[in-house]
């Protein structure tokens, strides 16, 4: 009897040893999702009755409406009130922030959510204007993003975000033209630049420092470069002049040619477009792909509207949202940034019908319910497909376009 009860025992103790272990084995997998759920519900908890100052550009209507249904869906579910301060330039935002970090102001700040990417992200990080722990990849719409197969979610113009920062959507750079009046546009710096010396007064771009004025900039800075290593790298001031003679070079060649000869720009992209509508210019440009196509949807632009890039690529980035060192309600701030990285509401964003910007999500990370929602967008008429806009460029280091901005302003500003 001993043998057997000993082998009983030992099989007995073999499997108390083996629970154990499973269950060991068990925690160590879901306990972090099981305490990052634990977390976020107290996020919830915290969150409900704040009020976020959402601090965001304001100068398209389609993403005002956006962010407006966004209030309504917050307050009904989670009890949270969505401020939306419009603004005409993020800068303004990053410098009422550095203000009040002078001011000793380290809680009770004026912004609780900030719209960023690139310049102003490393401005604030620079600076630590930021909150000073990573939240971005603790958020549960996280799960759905995949930072293997888009590294921008965690590279914002080449500076890490460090999960300071959670994604909001994608963007490229792209051109719109009227095919009924321009059956061929120019495809490259080159033949754009020919195309408005030929015809005065038919093109433009926004004025910086509007950022996708800028963008436009940039483009044509990395076209007309010989070598664009130095453009990923902080600008050298000692090679600035030497490096970026090109871009000056191509806009003095026609600057005079452009739309009221180069002494007035629009100043957003929106109004841009509302000169190609008018027919007062050619061609307009958006960081959006399917800015034309939503344009056309509201009956904005017509319907032989449609859109292309350059032979070479243009620019893309993610753009985010971020949420100051000194923010009055952080627990509703990243309870309205997980919000609008759902699912739910990046279906409703990537809609041409309501705004029509990308998404940052992973499409094998989706339930076969948010899958088969993204797949019934419409594309729209004027939008490209995802080959067509396979040819990318990278943003260049952040520090060029505050060096780029300024010097444009001393040759163009007000016509001079």
């Amino acid at each position: 009897m001993r043998p057997f009860r000993t082998v009983r025992h030992i099989i007995a103790l073999s499997m108390a040893v083996l629970m154990a272990l499973a269950t060991t084995l068990a925690t160590a997998l879901s306990g972090p999702a099981l305490a990052g759920e634990r977390d976020f519900a107290q996020t919830l908890a915290a969150a409900r009755g704040q009020t976020v100052y959402f601090n965001a550009w304001g100068g398209d209507d389609k993403i005002n409406d956006y962010i407006a249904w966004a209030g309504e869906e917050l307050a009904k579910r989670h009890g949270i009130t969505l401020k939306h301060v419009k603004l005409s330039d993020t800068a303004a935002a990053v410098s009422r922030i550095l203000a009040e970090q002078a001011a000793g102001r380290s809680a009770g700040g004026s912004i609780d959510l900030l719209w960023v990417n690139g310049e102003n992200f490393a401005a604030l990080k620079q600076n630590n204007l930021l909150q000073d722990t990573a939240w971005a990849d603790s958020l549960p719409s996280w799960q759905y993003t995949d930072a293997e197969s888009l590294p921008a979610i965690r590279l914002d113009f080449a500076v890490p975000t460090d999960g300071l920062e959670s994604p909001w959507g994608r963007a490229q750079l792209v051109f719109a033209h009227d095919s009924n009046r321009l059956a061929s546009p120019p495809r490259n710096a080159a033949e754009l630049a020919t195309y408005i010396n030929s015809t005065p007064g038919r093109f433009t771009y926004p004025q910086p420092p509007d950022f996708v004025g800028l963008s436009f900039l940039k483009q044509i800075l990395i076209e007309t470069a010989e070598d664009t290593t130095p453009f990923y790298q902080p600008v050298d001031s000692a090679l600035f002049d030497q490096v970026s003679e090109p871009l000056w070079r191509w806009l003095d060649s026609v600057t005079p040619n452009l739309w009221r000869g180069g002494r007035a720009y629009p100043a957003n992209y929106p109004l841009q477009r509302q000169l190609l509508a008018d027919g007062e210019v050619d061609i307009t440009i958006a960081f959006n792909p399917a800015d034309a196509s939503s344009a056309i949807e509201r009956g904005e632009l017509p319907d032989s509207v449609r859109t292309y890039i350059h032979d070479t690529g243009t620019i893309a980035n993610v753009h985010f949202l971020a949420i100051p060192f000194n923010a009055t309600a952080s627990e509703a701030a990243q309870v309205v940034a997980d919000f609008l990285l759902s699912p739910e509401a990046q279906i409703r964003k990537a809609d041409p019908a309501i705004w029509g910007d990308p998404t940052v999500l992973a499409m094998h990370r989706l339930s076969a319910k948010d899958l088969a929602g993204f797949m019934a967008l419409p594309q729209g008429v004027a939008t490209l497909s995802e080959a067509d806009l396979a040819r990318t460029l990278a943003e260049p280091h952040p520090s060029w376009m505050k060096a780029i901005e300024a010097e444009w302003r001393r040759r163009y500003a007000s016509g001079d």
